[in-house]
């Protein structure tokens, strides 16, 4: 029986080391002193009592050497002993297995290192076991089998009494020691050639992808966007999942090189909550630069808004509807409120409505429970028929301002409240932002009129109140839209199309898609926006649907009555800011799939840019409309239920016949 390296297995030879096996060094130790014992006869025969474990080079060795000395040696054959059994015993760690390997090898060397011993091969042991152990399955026993066999051969041959005691065979003592250098030499040949054929290491083809840092999977994004907020998950582990971080901010943590990836910090943040840890030193602290940007842990400041929005634009949603004073709401609000087109929902929605229905109570109660659990209602007013409604992210009210709102009347006689202005500011963070919604005067030839309803607003509009400017030095007294950042005006402005209803339907037959070029060549509001007589410093977004008034309610069809109007786009949402290039208009579009008034739902998607704030300013402190809030929510769950109660009837009554 052979090992891989070709020599045969017996007693002397290495014991092949089990999955755990025995005390494999030990049993080495005993076995060096014997492994080159020898006696000496009456007629100076050289005996092996117990043949080295590499008997089969011997023997080659040997047929190399004179007859006379063939003649004279004389070795002893040794039955092989079978293979020791592998001791059972219980499964362990790859960690406890390890240490074990370990503890036994150091056992092994304590006692090869032994005074005690006397036998020749000791010392050569001694130098073997100062070299580093070799992780491995049997690289203890392959290691000191190829250094005994190296070392202790040869010094036994030296040290054996046979070559003192037989002076008078000198010759011998010298083919001896010839026998044991190339012994060694052709030993050391195959132990530098190695018992096992090692592969050459095998290169791809092509060099490989690369591999993503940020592997989280994106639907475990949370809510309100928030990323990275703590410590890297393995630095994090060092300190026993104590909280060592602090109130840092995403950007302040990878910039100090403290997390390495989004993805360790999301499962780090698993281990207790999303939310930021915050250090007690840091709630005892107070802060002596209240109202400065510099101030570590305001509220409104760089690290809290790079928290919640490290991109520092949120997405607004802004839409008008004149709803014709109807009643009845529609049954379903998702396609105007939530379009399937962004896959995800805006982080404010502002809606404007005109000539709204009676009870606009039961109109904020639908917008909350469209918009459901997520969204709290910031602020609402209304100003006759005109209404308003502000809602936000429920984990973005603790950002804003107290909320302030103004109302204009353009009609002269003041009591009537169905034309007229209705303007809501406020500040997030560090960015001021008004939104107007207005009912200009209608009537195809009426534009001087609704220039000067647009003057009037400006200047009648009395915000901010107390609320202070975040940049007095650009506002002007007579215009409400240059002390505010950001300004959103929408609503019926009423501005018609200059040309006949044949031709505007010929326009619309021809190109009945998105190519609507050729009816914007006719748009009132256009061609005065260019002159610079009516909303100054405003821009729209580029139209690409159909015009929004006059349909026949409940149905496709533009106005069939005897007054045949002209289809206009009456419903617009146009916007304008401090700085260059801060909104940037994501979406333009109407919603045709609502048809219970003459007028289409009208939109539009922003993303606008936010800047860190002062704590000074007076806030809000988390108000919202709860009562509305748990309405809306109980009304959503009600309407799910009665939904699914509706579809198990269906099916429980639905009757098979067989023809």
């Amino acid at each position: 029986m052979s090992t891989p390296n070709g020599f045969p297995q017996h007693s002397g030879a290495c014991v092949t080391q089990s999955a755990e096996g025995g005390a494999v060094q030990d049993l080495h130790a005993k076995k060096a002193g014997k492994a080159a014992k020898k006696e000496a006869g009456g007629n100076g025969v050289l005996t092996f009592e117990d043949p080295p474990s590499v008997g089969t080079s011997l023997n080659e060795t040997l047929k190399l050497l004179p007859d006379e000395l063939k003649a004279n040696v004389k070795i002893k054959s040794v039955t092989p002993r079978p293979p020791r059994k592998p001791r059972l015993e219980r499964a362990a760690s790859l960690d406890e297995k390890s240490w074990r390997r370990w503890r036994r090898f150091r056992t092994s060397q304590e006692s090869l290192t032994d005074p005690n011993e006397t036998s020749s091969s000791n010392g050569s042991l001694q130098e073997a076991s100062l070299s580093p152990p070799v992780r491995g399955r049997a690289s203890p026993c392959h290691q000191f089998s190829q250094q005994n066999s190296l070392q202790s051969l040869p010094d036994a041959s030296g040290a054996s009494p046979t070559g003192k005691s037989r002076g008078g065979t000198s010759d011998l003592g010298k083919r001896a020691s010839e026998i044991s250098s190339a012994f060694g030499g052709l030993l050391r040949g195959k132990a530098l050639a190695g018992g096992k054929p090692r592969l050459s290491q095998i290169m791809p083809a092509r060099p490989l992808p690369p591999l993503e840092l940020n592997v989280a999977s994106h639907t475990l994004r949370t809510a309100n966007r928030i990323d990275s907020d703590c410590m890297d998950y393995r630095h994090y582990s060092q300190h026993k999942f104590g909280r060592v971080s602090s109130s840092l901010s995403d950007t302040r943590l990878h910039g100090n090189g403290m997390v390495y990836d989004n993805c360790s910090t999301d499962s780090m943040k698993s281990t207790f909550s999303l939310l930021t840890p915050i250090r007690s030193k840091d709630v005892r602290s107070r802060s002596y630069l209240e109202g400065s940007l510099l101030a570590s842990g305001a509220l409104l400041g760089a690290e809290e808004l790079s928290r919640y929005f490290p991109d520092r634009n949120i997405g607004i949603f802004v839409a008008t509807w004149n709803m014709q004073g109807q009643k009845e709401l529609p049954v379903n609000l998702d396609d105007f409120l939530l379009p399937t087109d962004p896959d995800y929902a805006q982080d404010m929605y502002v809606i404007g409505v005109q000539e709204g229905c009676p009870d606009r109570r039961e109109w904020e109660i639908r917008l909350q429970e469209t918009l459901g659990p997520h969204y709290v209602m910031l602020y609402s007013a209304a100003h006759g028929v005109l209404y308003m409604s502000v809602f936000i992210r429920r984990d973005l009210i603790w950002f804003c301002s107290e909320v302030e709102c103004a109302t204009v009347t353009t009609r002269i006689v003041s009591q009537i409240k169905t034309k007229g202005a209705l303007g809501i500011c406020f500040t997030f963070f560090g960015t001021s932002f008004l939104f107007i919604t207005s009912h200009f005067t209608s009537g195809d030839s009426k534009v001087n009129e609704r220039k000067l309803d647009y003057n009037k607003t400006i200047q009648a509009l009395t915000l901010p109140k107390n609320v202070p400017d975040t940049n007095p030095y650009r506002s002007s007294s007579s215009d409400v839209t240059t002390r505010f950042d950001e300004v959103f005006w929408f609503g019926d402005f009423n501005f018609r199309l200059n040309k006949d209803r044949e031709t505007v339907d010929s326009i619309l037959n021809q190109n009945p898609e998105t190519d609507v070029s050729k009816l914007l060549a006719y748009d009132q509001l256009t061609s005065e926006m260019s002159r610079g007589s009516i909303f100054k410093g405003f821009q729209e977004a580029d139209i690409h649907f159909r015009p929004s008034y006059k349909f026949d309610i409940g149905k496709d069809s533009y106005d069939t009555t005897s007054k045949q109007r002209t289809p206009s786009y009456t419903d617009r949402v146009v916007y304008r800011s401090r700085y260059r290039d801060d909104i940037h208009a994501v979406k333009y579009s109407s919603c045709p799939v609502i048809k219970t008034s003459d007028h289409r739902p009208v939109f539009a998607l922003f993303r606008v840019k936010v800047r860190p704030g002062r704590d000074n300013i007076p806030l809000a402190a988390g108000q919202f409309d709860r009562e509305l809030y748990l309405i809306g929510i109980k009304r959503r769950i009600t309407r799910e239920l009665q939904k699914r109660q509706e579809q198990k009837d269906q099916k429980s009554s639905s009757i098979c016949s067989v023809s």
